[in-house]
């Protein structure tokens, strides 16, 4: 319950429309408690007297009084929308900011379809259970409490029958309750999986194509859809006996009422009126009763989901900035001092151990090693993706800690290993590097990745729409407008992650030059081909996660096997070529 109390304090800003609602639920409940009462009196007074001034007036306060609980009804369905869809925008809201202050860390122990389900699936769930249960959840309750002292004003000895059926109605409902609550956990899983395979088909379908992967995709998708569809048909298959163990209650209250009543009425004890209303306020009550059983079912589905949203909502962010953070980032030097890191506080081995390293403020560095070298790794430290395990990293001369994150990372920009472009123009996408930029600024970067070439011959140049994901432009065309992006950042410190995989040399001996301009920004690069990062003031060689060797090109040709090793390979291949 505390989750759900955590979840649905995201409805304050509509709880107004909440008390109306409510409020309007026990006036309805009010009406209707008082028709009963009504014809009791029309049938033992009016029918038996053939007197249709009492069978008028009776009636018409029962059509007065059914109007005006249409009313409240109509009046409580407006305001219980507001609320129901506010809260559920409010959750989704919250949810989504949550996601976008998550780091690197907290981003590794989600994946990306059980987030989405949990931002979708989840929050309508809630949705739901506000929409179709808070009319039953008000409801049932004061039905019950009306209805029984309106029942034991007419009838004392009868109202015994509720108090036999109550307990078992709730052992029912906690034995069905019991069985169900852990099958909904398995079904939203369910669907987290269904998601997942959805996503990666989707984002793969160019490689599924190509490698003529189709029947295989629709296995894979298939048991993960007979997966849910089972998880489904068993929670179904518990949570349908509801219906049935109730209305069975229900039925033998009414005979067993009828059988009574009919002895007393019998016995002068009661009147055919009396009887006729008490089984109206029995019907009433029940089906209200029978209502709340099922919004207690849709309650224990909603549990699930409710926890699911807490864990994304109450996750803390690995980093955090200082109490004091620094704001102004002095230059773009950077300093490694024995540093090690591993990405989960329980693995084993270390990603990178002990580097130590000095880069002064505007030098190239490239960075090189095999595959698993933590080239990657190493970078991502710079502008606090992640924090170092042990040791000390230093932009500025300061430790990175001590800055504020946003400050920091806008002084560093990286274009990452997997370029990525978002639906729009091409201008919309540029500008996420600054927002204000003019055009000659835009096309003056585009100029220095070497994409200005191909944007004049797009027929709406900037203007051109990208698509979603970039799916309008090639790979190695991508590949510049995201160095592009980053170029407009004016950034203190550049990192080209095997950003110019994708290019031709030419392209890419462009791009160098247009680098070597930036005479103020530290660059690293890290590249497979030698012929990348040969020109660098200083090569860094990473070796399974280890500072394995540092210096000029010369330097290193002449003394460093693994480098003489890369540059032989690399050099071979292309005289071969």
């Amino acid at each position: 319950m505390q989750d759900l109390r955590l979840i649905f304090g995201y409805g304050k800003p509509y709880r107004r429309d909440l008390v109306a609602a409510v409020a309007l639920i026990v006036i309805e409940c009010g009406f209707e408690m008082v028709i009963p009462v009504l014809m009791t009196k029309l049938i033992d007074d009016g029918v038996p007297a053939r007197d249709m001034g009492v069978m008028l007036r009776q009636g018409g306060l029962m059509v007065l009084c059914a109007v005006l609980a249409l009313i409240t009804g109509l009046l409580y369905a407006r305001f219980a929308a507001r609320f129901a869809n506010g809260f559920a925008a409010e959750l989704r809201q919250a949810e989504y900011a949550a996601v976008q202050k998550f780091d690197f860390a907290n981003l590794d122990r989600f994946s990306a379809a059980s987030l989405v389900t949990r931002m979708t699936t989840d929050a309508t769930v809630l949705l739901n259970a506000v929409n179709t249960g808070l009319r039953p959840l008000v409801r049932s309750p004061v039905m019950l409490t009306m209805g029984l002292c309106m029942a034991f004003v007419l009838s004392p000895r009868l109202t015994v029958v509720f108090l036999v059926a109550t307990p078992v109605l709730a052992l029912l409902l906690a034995w069905i309750v019991s069985r169900v609550a852990p099958l909904y956990g398995r079904q939203q899983s369910a669907v987290d999986h269904l998601n997942s395979r959805i996503q990666e088909a989707l984002t793969g379908i160019r490689a599924i194509k190509a490698f003529v992967r189709g029947r295989w995709e629709n296995e894979q998708f298939d048991a993960v859809n007979t997966e849910l569809s089972d998880a489904s048909t068993e929670t179904f298959r518990h949570a349908v006996l509801n219906t049935p163990a109730f209305q069975a209650v229900m039925y033998t209250c009414i005979v067993c009422i009828l059988w009574f009543g009919g002895h007393f009425i019998l016995e002068g004890g009661m009147t055919v009126g009396e009887l006729t209303g008490f089984l109206s306020y029995v019907l009433q009550v029940l089906n209200s009763v029978m209502m709340f059983s099922g919004v207690f079912l849709q309650m224990t589905r909603s549990l699930a989901s409710a926890r699911r949203i807490r864990e994304v909502l109450t996750e803390q962010p690995d980093l955090a900035n200082a109490a004091q953070p620094v704001t102004a980032i002095p230059d773009g030097s950077i300093d490694f001092e024995n540093v090690s890191f591993k990405y989960n506080a329980n693995a084993g081995k270390n990603a990178l151990s002990d580097i130590t390293l000095h880069i002064p403020a505007g030098a190239t560095v490239g960075v090189i090693g095999g595959t698993g070298a933590a080239k990657t790794t190493l970078v991502q430290l710079i502008p606090r993706l992640y924090d170092a395990t042990a040791g000390v990293v230093r932009v500025g001369g300061r430790d990175v800690r001590d800055y504020d994150i946003a400050a920091l990372r806008d002084a560093v920009g990286i274009v990452l290993q997997k370029n990525l472009l978002f639906s729009g123009t091409i201008r919309e996408n540029l500008q996420w590097g600054d927002p204000h930029a003019t055009d000659e600024q835009l096309w003056a970067a585009c100029r220095a990745a070497q994409a200005e070439e191909f944007l004049r011959r797009m027929p709406d140049g900037l203007d051109t729409d990208l698509g979603q994901g970039g799916v309008n432009v090639s790979g190695g065309q991508k590949q510049r407008l995201c160095i592009a992006r980053t170029l407009l950042k004016h950034p203190k410190v550049l990192i080209f992650d095997d950003s110019t995989s994708a290019v031709d040399t030419a392209t890419e001996a462009g791009i160098r030059q247009a680098l070597a301009q930036l005479h103020d920004v530290t660059k690293l690069i890290i590249a497979q081909r030698i012929s990348s990062v040969q020109s660098a003031d200083l090569i860094v060689i990473l070796d399974d996660g280890r500072l394995h060797a540092a210096g000029t090109h010369a330097e290193l040709l002449a003394r460093d096997p693994i480098y003489q090793e890369i540059y032989a390979s690399q050099r071979k291949g292309s005289d071969a070529e």
